[in-house]
C-alpha cells in the first residue's frame, strides 16, 4: 500500500482507504463477532448481567489478554495485523524495515448513548515526559510508535488536531478546551472512515471521541513500534507458518532491546557514562541528541517503575502498581520482565541515580492542563528544562 509518510509527519496522522481487503471484510467482521459474543460471556460471568458491556462507553476487547480464544474461525483477527496493508504500511510510516504490532484491540459501540468523550494526548506526563520532548524527538528522528484505528463499519467518531503531534497547544485551544473539553475545536478535523478505511496517528497527537452513541461500531485498535511485548503467545499455533516467523522474530528483536535497555539502565547505576552513551546509541542507532534526551527521561521512569515494583510497601498505589506493570511502546516500559532483572537494593540505587532526572522534570505544586490525561501532578506538561540534558545527567554522577 503507497502512503505518503511527509504528510504523515507532517500533520501527525493520515487516512489510508481500503486497509481491509473488500473481498476480506465479512469475514473479519464475522470473526471479531465471535470473540465480542465470547468476550461478552465472560464480562456476564463476571459480573451478571452484563458487566462491562453494559456499563462502559467503549467496550474494548483487548486480544493479546484473549489469547486462549483465537481458534481457527478467530484468527482472522490477529492475521490481519500482519498484512501489507497494516504491518507494511506502518513500516514505511515509521521509516523503518519491520514494524512490530504491540496492541491488538477492538473497540465497540455501548449499549447506551455515553455522549463525546474529552479531548486528550495519549498519556500523563507523571508517567512519561513533557509533550515537547516527544515533539523534539519526534521532529529530530521520526516517530517511535504508530497507533491505528481500522473500521469494520463506518466510523466518523475520531476527531484530530493536525501538527498538535509536534507542538504546544495554542491559547485559544487551551482556552476553548478550559471552556469544553467536549466539545469540537476550531483546529478538530473530524475523520470519515468507510467500513476497511482505516486512520494512523502519531502520539502524542490531539485527538478527540466525538460520540459514543449505539450506532453499531466495531473499530479495530493498536499499534506498531520496534519494541514490543507478548505475554501469552498460545494463539501462534492457530497462524500460518509465515505468521508464526514474523512473531517469533520480533519476539527475539524486542527480547534483545530489553537487553539493550537494562545494560543502559547499569550503566547509569554503575555511574558509567561512556558505556551509558554507548548504550543509548545502541538503543536508538543514527539518532539524534534528542532521541538520547527523550530516552533518558523514559528511563528515569522506568527506573522509577522498577523501584515500585521491588518495594510495594513503601506506599506505593495500587494504580501506580498496575501502571507499573504494564509494557508501553511508546515510553520504553518494560514492567515486571525488567524489575525481574534487578535487585531490591538495586532498584533503589538506580531510582536514586535517577531521581535527578526526575527532579528536574517536576515543578513546586500542582497543576492542570487542559488535553493531558491524570489529575493534577506536579510534572511539567509542555516544556523540558534546558538544562536536562544527557550531558548535566551524567555530570552529576562524578
Amino acid at each position: 500500500m503507497d502512503v505518503n509518510r511527509q504528510q504523515f509527519l507532517e500533520d501527525g496522522y493520515v487516512i489510508l482507504r481500503q486497509v481491509i481487503p473488500p473481498d476480506q471484510l465479512d469475514s473479519l467482521r464475522h470473526s471479531y463477532e465471535i470473540m465480542v459474543d465470547r468476550q461478552r460471556a465472560t464480562w456476564a460471568q463476571e459480573d451478571p448481567p452484563d458487566g462491562v458491556w453494559g456499563r462502559a462507553a467503549q467496550p474494548r476487547l483487548n486480544l493479546t489478554s484473549l489469547a486462549d480464544q483465537i481458534d481457527e474461525s478467530t484468527a482472522s483477527t490477529i492475521e490481519i495485523w500482519l498484512h501489507e496493508n497494516t504491518q507494511g504500511a506502518s513500516s514505511q510510516l515509521l521509516g523503518v524495515e519491520d514494524a512490530a504490532v504491540t496492541e491488538m484491540m477492538l473497540m465497540c459501540s455501548p449499549v447506551s448513548d455515553h455522549g463525546p468523550a474529552r479531548w486528550h494526548r495519549d498519556f500523563a506526563p507523571a508517567h512519561s515526559s513533557p509533550v515537547m520532548g516527544y515533539a523534539e524527538d519526534i521532529l529530530d528522528n521520526g516517530p517511535r510508535y504508530v497507533q491505528w484505528n481500522l473500521s469494520l463499519y463506518d466510523d466518523d467518531v475520531l476527531w484530530v488536531v493536525p501538527g498538535s503531534h509536534v507542538r504546544c497547544l495554542t491559547s485559544d485551544e487551551n482556552a476553548q478546551l478550559e471552556r469544553d473539553a467536549q466539545a469540537p475545536l476550531s483546529s478538530g478535523v473530524q475523520t470519515h472512515l468507510k467500513a476497511g478505511d482505516g486512520v494512523a496517528y502519531i502520539l502524542p497527537i490531539l485527538h478527540w471521541a466525538s460520540n459514543y452513541s449505539t450506532r453499531m461500531r466495531r473499530t479495530i485498535h493498536g499499534g506498531f513500534s520496534m519494541f514490543t511485548h507478548y505475554p501469552n503467545l498460545s494463539y501462534l499455533k492457530q497462524l500460518s507458518p509465515q505468521a508464526r516467523e514474523t512473531f517469533g522474530r520480533w519476539v527475539k528483536r524486542s527480547d534483545d532491546t530489553m537487553t539493550r535497555t537494562e545494560i543502559a539502565l547499569r550503566a547509569a547505576l554503575e555511574a558509567d557514562g561512556a558505556a551509558y552513551q554507548q548504550a543509548l546509541q545502541d538503543l536508538h542507532p543514527e539518532s539524534g541528541s534528542m532521541a538520547m534526551r527523550q530516552s533518558t527521561i523514559l528511563l528515569s521512569k522506568s527506573a522509577k517503575r522498577i523501584q515500585d515494583l521491588k518495594r510495594p510497601a513503601s506506599g506505593v498505589s495500587e494504580e501506580e502498581l498496575s501502571y507499573a506493570t504494564g509494557i508501553h511502546p511508546m515510553t520504553m516500559q518494560c514492567g515486571q520482565p525488567m524489575a525481574d532483572r534487578f535487585s531490591v537494593a538495586e532498584a533503589g540505587r538506580l531510582w536514586e541515580r535517577f531521581r535527578w532526572v526526575d527532579d528536574r522534570l517536576r515543578g513546586d505544586q500542582d497543576a492542570t492542563c487542559p488535553g493531558f490525561q491524570g489529575g493534577p501532578t506536579s510534572y511539567f506538561f509542555n516544556d523540558v528544562p534546558a538544562e536536562l540534558t544527557v550531558d548535566n545527567f551524567i555530570a552529576q554522577w562524578s
